[in-house]
C-alpha cells in the first residue's frame, strides 16, 4: 500500500498520472505481467528480450529494456525483478530470466533445458505477482506456450483447503501470442499433475478409500461417453479371490475399493489398452510391522501411485487422445488391529502363487500383485505400475527422478523418450535374477515379501517380486518413493506432494496413440 500511494505521489507531481487509484476496487481488479528475457550469447550482461517482451518494449518507447540495464546485474535463470506503474493496464510487471535462448536437450541432465528454465521462471514471476495479490496475470509464451502455461499452473499451486488464510487465487492466460493451443494444451497437463497433488497432500481422514474413488468419479463426470467406471466392492474383491489384496485392508475399519477406469478414446473399440496400475495405500502405518512415529504422517501420500495413474486418465480424458487405457487402482490403509495380518502369515494371490508376510510394512507389493493378475484379462498392449513402493528408491536415486523396472527394451525407449518433454526424470534399474532369487527363497511359501538379504536392493527385490505377477512382454514399474514430495528439488513445485510423474504418464499415453502399428509389430516378434 506504501509503494501505491509513492506511484500515486509522484504521478501527481509530474502531472501525468495514469489513473492508479488505491481503492480496493481497483485492487481486486488490477492485472499483472510476466516477461521473459533471455541471456544475450557471448555478450557478459547482456539481455534479449522475448518477442512478446520485445513487443511490450517498443509500446514503451524502450522503457523497459532501459529499467532493466539501471536496475541491477542481468537477470540469471530462473529469477524475476518486477516494476510498477510503467503501463496503464499492467501495474505490476514481473520479468523473469529464461537463460540463454541456445540450452536446448542436454544429455547429460536427460531433458529439455530450455523447457525447464520457461518453466522455472514463469512459476517465480507468476508466485512473485500472487504474493502481491494479483489476481490476473497474463504470461509471455516465452517462445514454448506449452511450457509457460505449466510454469504457471504448477507454480501456484497450493493446497489450503482447509486453512482459514488462504493463498491468492491467479487466473492466467497466454499474453500476445498465436500458440494457444499450446497453451491450453500445458494447462490441461499441469491441472492433471495438479490433481495428483491434490489428492496425495490431503489427509488421510479425507482420502479414504471411498472418498478417493468418489473423487476420481467426479473429476470424470464430464467425459462420461468416453469412460466406464467402476468401484469394485469388498466382496467383489473376495470374489476375484485377491488374497494379497485383502490381507493389506484386513487390519482396518475403511473398507476396500478396487477402482477400475475404463477410458476408450481410440476410433477402434477393439485396439489393445495400455494398463495403467496405481499403489493405492490411502494411508500407511505399516500394520503391524509399525513404521516410526516421525514423518508417518507423510503417508498419506501412500496412494501416490494411484492418485497419478487416475490423474493421468482424467487429463487424457480432458486431451481427448485417441488411445484405450484400463486404469486399476487397489484402494485400502494399512493398519494394525486384532484382525490384521501378522508378520509370518502366509497369503495366497489371484494367481495362486502364495506369498509368506515377513514385513507387514511391505503392503505395496501385495496389493499390486492381485491388480497385476487381473489387469492381464484384458489382454493390455502394454502394464505400467506406479508405486511410492520402497524407501531404497529414494535412497538410491532421490528426487532427481522416477526409478523404472522393465521387461520390454521398447517400453523403456518410450518412457526416457517422454521424459525429454516433460523435464520429469525417469531412469531403468536391473531386474536381475540375483534379486528374483532373494524373494522366492522362501521357507514357508512360494514368495517372500523381502527379500532374503533384508534391505540390501531393497527397490530391486520389491521390483523381482512383482515380476512373478507378470506374463506380458511389455511391462514397467515405476518405483516413485523418491519423487513422492517436493522440498526445494523442483524449483517451479512449491513445497509438498509432487505429483509426478504425471504429466510423463500422459505424454507416454499421447506418444502411444501415434504408435499402433509399431507396437503390434513389436508385441508379434516378442511372442515368436
Amino acid at each position: 500500500m506504501l509503494l501505491l500511494r509513492r506511484t500515486v505521489q509522484t504521478a501527481v507531481r509530474t502531472k501525468h498520472c495514469r489513473s492508479f487509484s488505491a481503492s480496493q476496487t481497483h485492487l481486486n481488479e488490477r492485472k499483472g505481467l510476466v516477461l521473459g528475457v533471455f541471456e544475450k550469447e557471448g555478450e557478459e550482461g547482456g539481455l534479449h528480450l522475448t518477442e512478446a517482451a520485445a513487443g511490450f518494449d517498443q509500446t514503451l518507447s524502450g522503457k523497459l529494456s532501459e529499467l532493466l540495464k539501471i536496475s541491477g546485474p542481468a537477470l540469471k535463470t530462473g529469477k524475476s525483478r518486477i516494476f510498477y506503474g510503467i503501463h496503464k493496464d499492467f501495474p505490476c510487471v514481473a520479468v523473469v530470466g529464461l537463460g540463454k535462448p541456445s540450452a536446448g536437450v542436454c544429455g547429460s541432465e536427460n531433458w529439455d533445458t530450455s523447457k525447464e528454465n520457461i518453466r522455472q521462471a514463469v512459476s517465480a514471476g507468476c508466485r512473485l505477482l500472487q504474493d502481491l495479490e494479483v489476481k490476473h496475470v497474463e504470461v509471455d509464451g516465452c517462445g514454448d506456450a506449452q511450457s509457460a502455461a505449466e510454469g504457471a499452473a504448477l507454480g501456484l499451486f497450493q493446497y489450503d483447503q482447509l486453512k482459514s488464510k488462504k493463498k491468492t487465487k491467479v487466473t492466467t492466460q497466454l499474453y500476445r501470442s498465436a500458440d494457444s493451443v499450446g497453451w491450453q494444451k500445458g494447462v490441461v497437463y499441469a491441472e492433471g499433475q495438479n490433481l495428483a497433488r491434490l489428492l496425495m497432500e490431503a489427509p488421510a481422514n479425507h482420502i479414504t478409500p471411498t472418498a478417493f474413488a468418489n473423487t476420481i468419479e467426479e473429476k470424470l463426470v464430464l467425459h462420461a461417453e468416453r469412460v466406464t467406471i467402476n468401484k469394485r466392492s469388498q466382496a467383489w474383491i473376495e470374489e476375484q479371490q485377491m488374497g494379497a489384496f485383502l490381507s493389506v485392508s484386513k487390519g482396518s475399519e475403511e473398507p476396500p475399493v478396487f477402482l477400475e477406469l475404463h477410458y476408450n478414446g481410440s476410433p477402434d473399440s477393439k485396439q489393445a489398452p495400455l494398463l495403467l496400475v496405481g499403489k493405492g495405500i490411502t494411508f500407511d502405518s505399516g500394520g503391524i510391522s509399525l513404521k516410526p512415529s516421525p514423518s508417518m504422517d507423510a503417508m498419506r501420500a501412500d496412494m501416490g501411485g494411484a492418485a497419478t495413474v487416475c490423474a493421468s486418465i482424467v487429463t487424457a480424458a480432458a486431451l481427448k487422445l485417441p488411445v484405450n487405457i484400463i486404469g486399476l487402482a487397489p484402494l485400502c490403509e494399512n493398519m494394525p488391529s486384532g484382525k490384521a495380518t501378522k508378520p509370518g502369515d502366509v497369503v495366497t494371490a489371484r494367481n495362486g502363487k502364495t506369498i509368506q508376510v515377513d514385513n507387514t510394512d511391505a503392503e505395496g507389493r501385495l496389493v499390486l500383485a492381485d491388480a497385476l493378475c487381473y489387469g492381464h484379462t484384458f489382454n493390455p498392449r502394454a502394464i505400467v505400475n506406479v508405486a511410492t513402493l520402497t524407501g531404497a528408491m529414494d535412497v538410491a536415486l532421490g528426487s532427481a527422478a522416477t526409478g523404472v523396472f522393465t521387461n520390454s527394451d521398447w517400453l523403456w525407449e518410450q518412457l526416457h523418450k517422454v521424459l525429454v518433454v516433460t523435464g520429469d526424470r525417469v531412469w531403468r534399474m536391473p531386474l536381475f535374477q540375483h534379486y528374483t532369487r532373494q524373494v522366492t527363497d522362501s521357507q514357508l511359501a512360494d514368495l517372500n515379501n523381502i527379500g532374503k538379504y533384508s534391505r540390501s536392493g531393497g527397490a530391486c527385490t520389491a521390483a523381482a517380486f512383482l515380476r512373478e505377477f507378470v506374463t506380458a512382454p511389455h511391462w514397467a514399474h515405476l518405483d516413485i518413493a523418491g519423487v513422492m514430495s517436493n522440498k526445494d528439488e523442483v524449483p517451479y513445485l512449491r513445497k509438498g506432494m509432487s505429483g509426478r510423474p504425471t504429466r510423463t504418464l500422459v505424454e507416454f499415453a499421447a506418444g502411444l496413440a501415434h504408435d499402433g502399428g509399431e507396437m503390434t509389430q513389436r508385441s508379434e516378434r516378442t511372442q515368436d
